[in-house]
């Protein structure tokens, strides 16, 4: 069953700048001699996995899709008042100052190349699109489709391939520009989002629920006990789970913990982190592309109850690029108004393809 809403679609081919080659000659320094060590340690060639063809991939699926109610809008840049909202003046300063070079950032493997800081600035400023279009009722939904991702980067630190946090970005931006006073982020992909729990820890006007596989693995953070301090205490939700979650596990969690705590918190915006790394194959977790479409609909309904339908999706991680370009696609196709389809448990789907192949013999043998 289908009841078509407008969905705005954000893609901007300046996000193509960001390339990091780890074959390059970087700027020398002890972190890149780390990095370079690190990587000659491995047994494979390692190549940088937020690369260009992430959105690319994204992009020509959805216009092979052609969904009905989907329309189709470039990004912009977002400007330093904008990031300084999330970030700190030393952090933007010693960012801005490396335009035009390559140079490793940590030992998470992050790294700009001569273009980068400029896709970070038009990621950032398409997130703030994407909320300016819902609150001011030019879409039903948006779909921000950015790199490099956001959730990871911390107000004075990139962290994780990300460079500036583009969903907080536009949070902020909301609670500044908007008059959206109550803010919601879901964050549904595989790894934490720490960036966004530290901006955020301490501000009671954003409610961030966030599902992700359970330290050790990257980034480390998330524990449940993580709530909040301050003023913030109780409005950071996390819920650390299982390498084989699957998609019953959370959309139970995101009916049973996220759809009370939505309503107590009575968001004027809903924001989605959404990375499409929890599918079986990033090797992360185990949610089909069902079990993203559920998560959707979810979450499209809380907007719909609390603020008027204002929901917007910034994409996050997501590095197998069928899973990532499909999982976005499903996604879409639910903002689109396509109800999902039923929930099974794994495997199910084969053991009835397969009763309906062997049942003749057992009839017949009757």
């Amino acid at each position: 069953m289908t009841s078509e809403r407008r969905v705005l679609a954000l893609y901007d081919e300046r996000m193509l700048f960001h390339a990091p080659d780890t074959t390059q000659a970087f700027q020398p320094g002890r972190l890149e001699r780390r990095v370079k060590k690190m990587l000659a340690s491995l047994d494979y060639k390692w190549d940088y996995p937020e690369h260009p063809g992430r959105i690319t991939a994204v992009w020509q699926r959805l216009q092979e899709a052609a969904i009905r109610g989907v329309e189709f809008r470039a990004g912009s840049n977002a400007t330093r008042a904008q990031l300084g909202r999330v970030h700190t003046n030393q952090y933007l300063d010693s960012i801005f100052e490396l335009r035009g070079k390559t140079v490793w950032l940590d030992d998470d493997t992050t790294a700009i190349s001569p273009k980068s800081v400029q896709a970070a600035g038009i990621a950032a400023g398409t997130a703030i699109d994407a909320v300016e279009a819902v609150v001011q009722g030019e879409a039903d939904s948006a779909f921000a489709i950015v790199r490099p991702p956001g959730h990871h980067a911390e107000p004075a630190r990139a962290r994780g391939f990300c460079l500036f946090n583009n969903v907080a970005v536009a949070a902020a931006h909301a609670q500044a520009k908007l008059g959206c006073e109550r803010v919601l982020i879901v964050d549904w992909d595989a790894h934490h989002g720490n960036g966004t729990q530290e901006i955020f820890w301490a501000d009671d006007g954003v409610l961030l629920f966030d599902t992700h596989r359970a330290s050790p693995f990257y980034p480390g953070s998330g524990l449940l006990h993580e709530v909040g301090a301050g003023l913030g205490a109780g409005y950071t939700i996390n819920v650390p789970l299982p390498q084989g979650t699957s998609d019953q596990a959370l959309v139970q969690a995101f009916n049973e913990i996220l759809v009370p705590a939505a309503n107590h918190f009575q968001p004027d915006l809903v924001l989605v982190s959404a990375g499409f790394d929890p599918h079986p194959l990033d090797q992360c977790m185990n949610i089909s592309y069902t079990g993203f479409a559920h998560l959707t609909r979810i979450v499209q309904r809380i907007a719909d109850q609390h603020c008027k339908g204002r929901l917007a999706l910034v994409l996050e991680g997501g590095y197998a690029l069928e899973s990532l370009a499909r999982g976005a696609c499903a996604t879409i196709e639910t903002l689109a108004g396509t109800e999902p389809p039923p929930l099974t448990y794994c495997g199910m789907r084969e053991v009835e393809e397969a009763l309906a192949f062997h049942r003749s013999v057992f009839e017949d043998g009757a």
